[in-house]
């Protein structure tokens, strides 16, 4: 379990503010120790008295407090920290800290402190667009600020686009996991672990696809999990997937079974572990209609070609043999023969099942329970993970993994 840490959560100007609070609020339910400091611009959204009721700590909004440290409170805040978020981080507070500015008190602070700090830059879709802000994000990164993107949706304004701030539930998950990172044993420290997520689309016309029911739940958890243990962490996920992508990790979006082969190709060659958690499409269709099939009077049927979709598994792990490959199997029935016999079909070293079946641990389920086989070579027993959260089943199966790696 993760030990009480110092978080020091700054504000800066948006209507996005709001969740700052009820961010605050789940960190220190989650048993963490936060400190606010605020800009002017964040106190015209939210009163420092609110921030000051949830946290039970004193608001921080000015650079010079006589009454803080005998003038020295920025200092004091800066060396307190185990972790800053600036949450949201407006256009103009990147555009200082990208150029080393420090006028007033957040961005001081952040000059002054040791402790890594984390940017989630929230505003209108057009703003977050502009090539000079995309330009002082990348200072910021390259500086070593772990800079988040921000979700998709309706904004404040009306506009639909990038630029709004991740719920606070999936920012505290990945400060959450951030220190449990910190607290746990690097098992996979030097590797970089590929996994694949969530559902293909195989497109019938431009309107309609196959697919199936697939969340990506699983896939993302399992990149928590290898993140939290010290890999290099690349998700190719289906583009279906809406999930937050966790914090330290790589995304690529892809459509179709062809798109997902492609992109793992290109990322196999230097990675050390390929984890397919991707329900990925047996068939697609062998003509899509360039234009929408229409339903007609004299036509009550449609008849649809399928032609067999490339396996993506069993490619990588021809192709790159050097690979720790694991595989994933979705089953309903006589799981156990089916999981050993694609797990010798495909040649690979580990194999997790789960039956779908149940309802409480498939798709789209929190919580799964696995069987997990490995090829002969390593002479291990099959072993069983009960039900429990992905989570907790994905950490499982990266101790599982680890042994591989382990030779024991």
């Amino acid at each position: 379990m993760t030990h009480s840490k110092n978080i020091l959560l700054a504000l800066t100007g948006g209507i996005a503010c709001y969740k700052s609070a009820i961010l605050a609020r789940l960190l220190i339910k989650a048993g963490h120790s936060v400190r606010v400091m605020m800009t002017d611009g964040a106190c015209q959204f939210i009163t420092p008295l609110t921030l000051q009721a949830l946290t039970g700590n004193e608001v921080h909004t000015k650079l010079l407090d006589e009454s803080a440290e005998r003038g020295m409170g920025h200092i004091e805040l800066a060396k307190w920290a185990d972790l800053v978020v600036i949450a949201p981080a407006s256009a103009n507070t990147i555009g200082k800290l990208a150029n080393g500015l420090a006028d007033n008190l957040v961005t001081t602070v952040i000059v002054a402190t040791t402790a890594p700090v984390w940017v989630y830059p929230a505003m209108n879709q057009a703003m977050w667009g502009n090539a000079i802000l995309q330009d002082n994000l990348k200072k910021l990164a390259q500086f070593g600020f772990k800079v988040a993107n921000p979700d998709s949706g309706e904004q404040a304004c009306g506009d639909v686009g990038m630029g709004r701030l991740p719920e606070p539930e999936a920012i505290c998950e990945q400060i959450l996991s951030f220190f449990d990172r910190q607290d746990a044993a690097q098992t996979l420290a030097g590797k970089t672990v590929v996994i694949t997520a969530g559902a293909t689309l195989e497109p019938i016309d431009p309107v309609r696809y196959l697919s199936n029911h697939s969340t990506g739940k699983m896939g993302y958890a399992l990149a928590r999990a290898c993140v939290s243990a010290g890999a290099k962490v690349i998700i190719i996920a289906g583009e279906k997937v809406s999930l937050p992508t966790p914090l330290g990790a790589e995304k690529c979006t892809i459509g179709t079974a062809d798109e997902m082969l492609t992109a793992c190709l290109q990322v196999c060659e230097k990675a050390d572990i390929f984890i397919a958690t991707a329900a990925v499409a047996d068939f697609r269709v062998a003509n899509v209609a360039s234009q929408k099939l229409k339903k007609t009077a004299d036509n009550d049927g449609l008849t649809l070609e399928l032609v067999k979709n490339p396996d993506v598994l069993a490619t990588i792990a021809q192709t790159y043999p050097h690979l720790l490959t694991v595989g994933f199997a979705a089953e309903t029935q006589d799981i156990e023969n089916y999981a050993k016999g694609k797990l010798v079909a495909k040649n690979l070293d580990m194999i997790a099942v789960n039956d779908v079946s149940d309802k409480s641990i498939g798709f789209g389920s929190d919580d799964n329970a696995m069987s997990v086989f490995f090829a002969d070579k390593y002479g291990l027993d099959k072993v069983d993970l009960a039900k429990m959260s992905k989570d907790n089943i994905a950490k499982g199966l990266v101790g599982c993994m680890s042994r591989l790696l382990d030779g024991n």
